[in-house]
């Protein structure tokens, strides 16, 4: 009964909040509902705050599933959560990281770096560098470095694109940009010129010139990782048009990027609907994961290995 009361003050929290509480410290209380009502066992903790750099807020988290065991070569996903650049904690994302894992993936959440104290290109930059340091680690840790993919949520989505559309961020990070075998990006900003002057992305990355340098369609190709798109037709934070845009971009460039668009859904739904107590309201986890496994479901043999 208490549990259950508990539970109920924490949905009653939730539904009643605006957006930004949902995604910045409402993701809190999400995660232990979901802890709450969600199945036992499945996903573990592996391992938490793991430095994958030597500043601020570079750690991560590793969730893996519950028998997954050392030698293990499971497919590997690095989820990067939202907030608009100025909020969010990897420890209260852990619904995503228990429902990611219970479908058979290692799941990387790193922490990045936020506004006011950092601004574009800080949070890409530090993104890199833990898909770089996953690449390096996660052979020991029941993954497979050869089957990683991105996924996101709103300004993760945007960090997640924009290291498989411009390679420079991997490269800086001193990793190969190949290594990404596709992105699954829930309600993500993408084509979002103008700014909204003193928003959340315009005090992102409002002084950047030219402004188009920060806009993830504008470095859409033909040869990217495959891309799953995914909206709610009621987001009003994130409108709809920025995953219609970069979708038609890519395919007209010779590329692949699924559309999916989830009725009756808004901005933070989509990503509440990961979770135990949401999930009914869309089956936002079974598509994202059948396309992650897809993506990652067959090993490439690297090509100095072909040719021998």
């Amino acid at each position: 009964m208490i549990k259950f009361i508990i539970v109920l003050v924490l949905l009653l929290l939730l539904f009643g909040s605006g957006a930004k509480m949902v995604v910045a410290g409402g993701a809190k209380s999400l995660n232990l509902a979901d802890k709450l009502l969600g199945p036992d066992g499945g996903a573990r903790l592996l391992i938490g705050d793991q430095p994958y750099g030597n500043g601020p807020r570079q750690s991560l988290d590793i969730w893996v599933p519950e028998n997954a065991k050392q030698g293990d070569k499971l497919p590997v996903i690095v989820f990067f959560y939202g907030g608009g650049w100025d909020s969010g904690a990897r420890e209260s994302y852990g619904f995503a990281g228990r429902a990611l894992a219970q479908k058979g993936f290692v799941v990387v959440i790193p922490d990045y770096r936020l506004t006011p104290k950092a601004h574009w290109p800080d949070f890409l930059e530090d993104s890199a560098r833990a898909v770089a340091w996953t690449h390096r680690h996660i052979g020991g840790l029941a993954g497979d470095p050869d089957r990683i993919a991105l996924m996101g949520h709103s300004a993760g989505a945007y960090n997640a694109v924009m290291l498989a559309l411009d390679p420079q961020w991997l490269r800086g990070a001193k990793s190969d940009p190949s290594i990404i075998r596709g992105v699954a990006g829930l309600a993500g900003p993408y084509d979002f010129l103008p700014m909204e002057k003193g928003g959340s992305a315009d005090r992102a990355m409002g002084k950047v010139r030219p402004p188009e340098k920060t806009q993830p369609i504008a470095y859409a190709r033909g040869d990217a990782p495959p891309l799953w798109l995914a909206t709610g037709d009621e987001d009003e934070t994130v409108r709809p048009r920025n995953s219609q845009n970069l979708a038609a971009a890519i395919e007209k460039a010779g590329g692949s990027a699924a559309l999916r668009i989830y009725p009756g859904m808004g901005h933070t739904g989509i990503v509440m609907a990961l979770s135990a107590p949401f999930r009914s309201r869309g089956p936002v986890l079974d598509d994202a994961t059948d396309f992650l496994r897809g993506v990652t479901g067959r090993r490439i043999v690297p090509a100095s290995d072909a040719a021998e």
